[in-house]
């Protein structure tokens, strides 16, 4: 009986020898999982970040290419206005200058028609007070 005894002692102890090292492997084999998980995640990071920079690095070009073609836009337009601009003053004073013209020639056909009025009423007073010279009247008959 000893010797099953110590068959039984000896199994028994080969047994608690393999749940140790098959412990310890595990243990191994989860702390490498644990590693390559902490790489593979740092890895992640790593290539996270990189297209993160990226992306900020290509929206910060698309946003100076905009403002470049903004500005252009902003300056053809601008020019555009100003010749606008331009032509409509040119207009205004062409228009200005043209009424100018026809308003002195309008002013200066009433005022040789006033001075006209005026000479003949002038004269019309004068015959009615008698004041008409011969040489003043020319309805006068000089005979």
């Amino acid at each position: 009986m000893a010797s099953h005894q110590s068959q039984r002692f000896k199994a028994g102890e080969t047994k608690g020898h393999t749940q140790e090292k098959t412990e310890h492997a595990m243990g191994t084999v989860k702390d490498k999982a644990t590693e390559a998980k902490d790489r593979a995640s740092g890895t992640a990071q790593d290539s996270t970040a990189q297209k993160t920079s990226e992306s900020a690095q290509a929206a910060k070009e698309r946003a100076g290419e905009a403002k470049d073609n903004t500005g252009s836009f902003l300056q053809e337009k601008n020019g555009a206005a100003k010749e606008k601009a331009s032509d409509a003053a040119r207009y205004t004073k062409e228009t200005a200058q043209a009424g100018a013209q026809k308003m002195g020639g309008i002013l200066s056909s009433a005022a040789e028609q006033v001075t006209g009025a005026a000479k003949g009423a002038v004269d019309a007073v004068k015959h009615t007070f008698g004041m008409v010279g011969t040489g003043d009247d020319p309805t006068h008959d000089t005979d």
